[in-house]
């Protein structure tokens, strides 16, 4: 008796052992088995250069875990921007084939169609909790896919750099007329809006910010954050940090792949690969949050002039923002197709918000 127990105790014990193990991460064991499987091995274009650590390393993120969630047999290199094609010509790439596939911010690419912007991040739009609940449970992937499909390509989130800063200036800007003939480096729908304020905005790649900055080419640049601005020099090159970056209040970045090639991957590297993109989405963000309240300080600390927008330039771009929109909306089928959508799920997600984050913000954070 005593010897029959031993050994049921035993096949459960091994039973539990295997069923442990076979909930280990997919970096500490094989996640594929067997050799049925093709090896393959891509390259990743992507916008931004190796220095910027956190946005770079979304796309090696991604990267590194498909290589260890498939055991090494689906490899994909990332390269900067310069490296293969220019920063801002991923999408491009990923078109034509020149490689697999891109890590890259749709609002680049908003001159081949302005819906584009939405799959980043556009003016007065969502936080980044909130860009994540409408891409991937309001409809707003499906509605991207759809946008890209035009492009040969497959997009899916792969970072977001949070609430980003309102830019450096060499002077202070305090009411609308600063900001009249003012150079200033800004993409997407930010720059439309900037435009319409009397902005003469400018369009540059992440490693060509800081030089033009310095050397007056431009009297303004934003990037992202504290951590990645600081990172590129810019405090050395203007003294006024402003705030909030009201153009991108939740920036996704994205990982493009070439749509032949994508159908041709095995449905297992797919589900790999889509679950890569989002562990490289939420650890950007995470990463960001942690890093950018440090620099901020050591920005402070080292002489940097923290400023806010005044309520008059807030309000004019809130207004110039609504109106390019509508103005879009009214010539552009496909933009106005996804605004519609992005605008009601943005219209019912802020009164949710105003209800249970701002008002924990408004009292915590001031206390």
């Amino acid at each position: 008796m005593k010897r029959r127990k031993l050994l049921g105790h035993a096949a459960i014990g091994a039973t539990s052992a295997a069923a442990l193990g076979s909930c280990r991460p997919a970096a500490q064991g094989p996640a594929i088995q067997g050799d049925s499987l093709p090896t393959l091995r891509w390259k990743m274009a992507t916008s931004w250069p190796q220095s910027l650590d956190t946005i770079y390393g979304g796309a090696q993120t991604l990267c590194q875990r498909v290589e260890q969630m498939t055991n090494g047999r689906f490899t994909i290199t990332p390269y900067a921007a310069g490296e293969i094609v220019p920063g801002l010509q991923v999408l491009d790439a990923v078109q034509a084939g020149t490689v697999e596939c891109g890590h890259t911010a749709g609002y680049y690419y908003i001159g081949k169609n302005p819906a584009l912007a939405f799959a980043t991040t556009v003016p007065f739009g969502l936080t980044a909790q909130q860009q994540n609940a409408w891409l991937y449970h309001g409809g707003g992937l499906e509605a991207m896919q759809k946008v890209y499909a035009d492009f040969n390509a497959i997009n899916f989130p792969a970072g977001n750099t949070g609430v980003q800063m309102g830019g450096w200036f060499k002077r202070e800007i305090s009411s609308l007329s600063d900001l009249n003939g003012l150079k200033m480096r800004i993409p997407g729908l930010g720059g439309q809006v900037m435009d319409r304020l009397d902005v003469n905005v400018q369009v540059l790649p992440g490693g060509e910010i800081f030089l033009a900055l310095e050397r007056g080419a431009i009297d303004a640049a934003e990037w992202v954050g504290p951590y990645d601005d600081e990172k590129l020099g810019l405090h050395k090159a203007a003294p006024f940090y402003y705030y909030p970056g009201w153009w991108e209040p939740g920036a996704s970045l994205e990982v493009l792949v070439n749509r032949s090639q994508w159908e041709r991957l095995p449905t297992e590297y797919q589900e790999i690969f889509k679950t890569a993109a989002y562990e490289a989405n939420l650890n950007m963000l995470a990463r960001y949050e942690a890093l950018n309240q440090q620099a901020l300080a050591r920005l402070i600390q080292g002489g940097t002039q923290l400023k806010a927008y005044s309520p008059e330039i807030m309000a004019a771009a809130q207004q110039a923002s609504f109106e390019l929109y509508e103005e879009n909306a009214s010539s552009d089928p496909t933009f106005k197709g996804v605004y519609e959508e992005w605008k009601q799920f943005r219209d019912n997600i802020y009164q949710w918000s105003s209800v249970n984050e701002l008002s924990f913000a408004n009292f915590a954070f001031s206390q």
